[in-house]
């Protein structure tokens, strides 16, 4: 199994062209890692297991986390609507806070608009233009106005659609229940109890805290021989409770294993979580099925794992695992071409879990 899932990462450099290629597998106290090309194209650092990286829209699982873990304790209710605690905030062009509950956010059935796809924020982070306003910061509430400027994509409850405005309010909702900032209780509440020592909420960071890859981005930019340019250095406020979040593939497993075991969550909010809806087709990934902040899909060899893929400018990266928590994956390639490098992501797991 190591040997295939080696080749697999060797072919994602020399075929995909991508600077470098990791995976983590653990299985139960198990853990094998494996790596291809390197960390930095200046240096030729090669990748390892505890280097830190973004993690793109994994970020949304800790999100729905931290939400059910409140649930839990009765600081708040999925039924809550969002004008409850974001009174006035998401209003205009068929958007009604009042009318948005918090599960609708976290199963992404709230109808409101991807602030993602705006054509500013297209050309502000999906263009060379990316190159003069990376270090751009946005607050929160910038993100939630540009969203209500465009109309909601449907009523809440009516459809589906992957928009990342929903775990923007999720995130602001955290703050206000908790008391304090989103960073703090992701520390509080998940990286400090799991001892994550590689996993924080960067906030208006634009480094890392430790030893890190590199990132690097083509921008979009539709020929394949187009130059990679590094951009490990950004402000990640555009993703705020979205896709903000720095990790190391070693934490990630850690994290994901005790969600799947139960460890994180009571068993009703667990239940919540894990009650999953298929995506409809062409609305994000066709054969996944999605809960609250977490995803599903059932490999060709017939294993269903649960988990969630990331992306954000500079790096992919993909977590997945079986629904009891002992067989997990995480993956990463540091650069953001391809949409996404799935067959790379899938058949490293298909390869994978057979021999689990």
């Amino acid at each position: 199994m190591n040997t295939q899932i080696q080749r697999l990462l060797d072919a994602a450099v020399t075929e995909q062209g991508y600077p470098g290629a990791i995976t983590e597998i653990r299985t139960g106290t198990r853990r094998w890692f494996g790596s291809a090309g390197v960390a930095d194209t200046a240096t030729g650092r090669p990748r390892t297991a505890q280097e830190q990286f973004r993690v793109g829209s994994i970020t949304k699982t800790f999100t729905a986390t931290l939400v059910l873990q409140l649930a839990a304790e009765y600081r708040l209710s999925l039924d809550d609507t969002v004008e409850k605690w974001l009174p006035g905030l998401v209003q205009g062009n068929g958007h009604d806070g009042a009318e948005i509950t918090i599960r609708h956010l976290l199963n992404h059935t709230s109808g409101i608009y991807a602030y993602t796809l705006d054509e500013g924020m297209l050309e502000r982070y999906w263009t060379p233009k990316l190159l003069k306003h990376r270090f751009d910061k946005l607050t929160p509430e910038e993100l939630v106005k540009i969203a209500v400027s465009h109309t909601a994509d449907f009523r809440p409850g009516q459809g589906w659609g992957y928009s990342n405005t929903n775990f923007v309010l999720a995130a602001m909702i955290i703050e206000k229940a908790t008391g304090m900032s989103y960073a703090d209780a992701l520390a509080y509440r998940i990286a400090r109890p799991l001892k994550l020592t590689g996993t924080y909420a960067p906030g208006y960071e634009t480094g890392f805290r430790g030893p890190h890859t590199s990132s690097y981005s083509k921008l979009m930019q539709p020929d394949p021989d187009a130059p990679a340019h590094d951009v490990t250095e950004l402000s990640p406020s555009y993703a705020f409770g979205v896709g903000e979040i720095i990790s190391t593939a070693t934490d990630l497993n850690t994290f994901l294993s005790e969600l799947l075991g139960g460890r994180l969550l009571p068993p009703a909010q667990q239940t919540e979580m894990f009650t999953m809806t298929p995506v409809p087709d062409g609305k994000w990934l066709d054969g996944y099925s999605y809960g609250l902040g977490i995803s599903s899909v059932t490999l060709p060899s017939g294993t269903t794992v649960y988990g969630h893929g990331g992306m954000i400018t500079g790096t992919w990266t993909y977590l997945y695992g079986t629904r009891d928590g002992r067989h997990v994956v995480t993956q990463n390639v540091n650069g953001d071409w391809g949409m996404p490098p799935m067959d790379l992501f899938i058949n490293v797991l298909d390869t994978a879990y057979p021999a689990a």
